[in-house]
């Protein structure tokens, strides 16, 4: 079961943390992956560790997912590396605490481009060429701070907003994509430490009170999320379309 072998993957935002958790699992489990994000050095050594722990190829890529050109060149050199493209992870995203009233302009576009136009453009061209095979997989990496969970996050408001309209487009597309053979699904990651969470993480009364709302009594770590993709990714979640597997250890139960 969750075999990728033969499979061909994209990953954005992979040169560090989640991205690459998740590349990373998407190997291990047998596919080739393209290792994307705006520092070509990083996924350089991203590739170089995915290729050592699991034999698989492993293509480094810099792209901008904002910028349709980039991405176009994106899905063009997978193809033409791998012979098709079969998975698409859009994880790229940002995210910074700002206070509403002095959150700008620029500031709210800059979030709002990255993490939805950004998925927008890849899913779009992806899955055409996902298409062509009748066969694909996206899956865009939403958050629990994407409203309709019964839980608010302050001082977040241009994230919250660009990850509530993940969630919306994973099941527009869900619809659009079906009866093409792709599956569309997203993953909703709790606390995870990684780069972007450590000064959070490093405030000791913020950690105690996220450990303590958490059924499992653990921060979550790049491979849950990485379990969750290959899963999403397989042949087994053929029937699995239009939903957000949250995945944060039982905190938005807590």
């Amino acid at each position: 079961m969750f075999d990728l072998t033969g499979k061909s993957a994209i990953i954005t935002g992979a040169r560090r943390g989640i991205g690459k958790g998740i590349a990373l699992a998407l190997a291990q489990a047998g596919a080739d992956v393209l290792v994307s994000d705006i520092d070509l050095e990083d996924c350089k050594k991203a590739c170089q560790e995915i290729e050592e722990k699991t034999g698989q190829q492993a293509i480094p890529f810099l792209c901008d997912v904002t910028n349709k050109e980039e991405v176009e060149g994106m899905v063009a050199m997978a193809v033409d590396e791998f012979g098709r493209l079969d998975i698409l992870v859009n994880n790229a995203g940002i995210s910074q605490f700002k206070d509403f009233f002095e959150m700008t302009e620029e500031e709210w576009d800059k979030v709002i481009e990255v993490n939805l136009k950004g998925q927008f453009l890849c899913a779009q061209v992806a899955a055409r060429e996902m298409a062509k095979n009748g066969w694909g997989r996206v899956i865009n990496v939403a958050s629990i701070a994407s409203g309709q969970v019964g839980v608010g996050f302050p001082q977040v408001a241009h994230y919250t907003a660009s990850k509530g309209g993940v969630t919306g487009l994973t099941e527009t597309l869900a619809l659009e994509l079906g009866p093409k053979g792709i599956r569309v699904n997203a993953i909703g990651p709790g606390i995870i430490e990684t780069e972007m969470t450590s000064d959070m993480l490093s405030d000791e009364e913020q950690r105690r009170n996220i450990l303590a709302r958490t059924p499992i009594g653990r921060i979550g770590r790049p491979s849950d999320i990485g379990a969750a993709a290959v899963y999403l990714a397989s042949d087994e979640a053929d029937f699995v379309n239009g939903i957000v597997l949250f995945v944060d250890g039982g905190w938005l139960a807590g």
